[in-house]
């Protein structure tokens, strides 16, 4: 745990000192994302799309989730250089980096046409991040946590170690026992989100191929990067697997399905970037 704040200095103090960081207003970013998707979604279930408020919110929100992500990039760009990272290897890790692949995807939305899903994987994403930082700073610096015992024999040039509150533990445990299964969400999302955009490119929506390929990438690069992903979509593999080699089905069913999944593996073969460079596939990485 984060050493926590001087609890000699007033509650005014102590937040304007934590106020003044960058790590707030990426938090402060994630909590402004929340808000907008929450005051689209007011529009949303009244069929009020396009209504002044419900676009503002749509558009404020990926503004909200441009500037954590350029956050977070810029963060990583500045930690390269006081690296001294050579440049091409910096580049290239640079792409690679998942934060600078949904900040690119967050500019995209912005100035794209509305699909509202598009918005949900960055709101899963912003209610742990929001939980995180309240967890680690905001609560401790407004009930500073009270330092614990030491036990005996202990040396007295030891670190003092401080138990969280009540709030802040039941935060940690909520973020621990939802993780996996959000992120495991974030990854339907985004593929189901691809079949949306595909669906509006098939009847040639305005913009929606350039779209489709844009996002088809990012999606690639997800595939390459989270076991998530990979996972979703090997769950649906199988599950139209199972759906076409059922009884009465079709053999032209099983022969189109099969098709389409040796283009696709065409496709991954083909764009794996760690295969032109002779390496493996880039980590995955987690926006902080």
């Amino acid at each position: 745990m984060a050493p926590p704040p001087n609890s000699a200095l007033p509650l005014s103090q102590r937040l304007l000192t934590l106020a003044q960081t960058l790590q707030f207003a990426w938090f402060v970013g994630h909590l402004s994302l929340l808000f907008c998707i929450a005051r689209y979604s007011l529009s949303y279930i009244t069929f009020n799309y396009y209504s002044t408020w419900a676009q503002l919110s749509y558009r404020t929100a990926f503004v909200s989730a441009a500037a954590t992500y350029g956050i977070v990039v810029y963060k990583a760009f500045r930690a390269r250089n006081r690296a001294g990272s050579k440049a091409q290897t910096g580049l290239l890790s640079f792409a690679a980096d998942e934060n600078v692949q949904y900040l690119v995807m967050a500019l995209v939305w912005l100035f794209a046409p509305q699909y509202p899903l598009a918005m949900l994987p960055f709101g899963v994403y912003s209610v742990f991040h929001v939980a995180t930082y309240s967890r680690t700073n905001l609560i401790p610096t407004i009930t500073p946590p009270a330092a614990v015992a030491p036990p005996a024999g202990t040396s007295p040039s030891a670190k003092p170690t401080y138990k969280p509150s009540a709030l802040a533990e039941s935060i940690g445990r909520f973020v621990k026992e939802y993780y996996d299964l959000s992120m495991g969400l974030v990854a339907i999302l985004e593929i189901v989100l691809w079949f949306r955009i595909f669906g509006s490119a098939i009847i040639f929506t305005r913009g929606s191929w350039i779209l489709l390929t844009l996002y088809t990438a990012f999606l690639r690069a997800r595939l390459s990067q989270s076991s998530f992903v990979k996972y979703q979509f090997q769950n649906l593999s199988a599950r139209v697997d199972a759906l076409v080699g059922g009884q009465g089905i079709p053999p032209v069913a099983r022969q189109v399905w099969e098709t389409i999944k040796n283009g696709a593996k065409q496709f991954h073969d083909v764009t794996d970037v760690g295969r032109y460079l002779g390496r493996g596939p880039a980590p995955a990485r987690k926006s902080s």
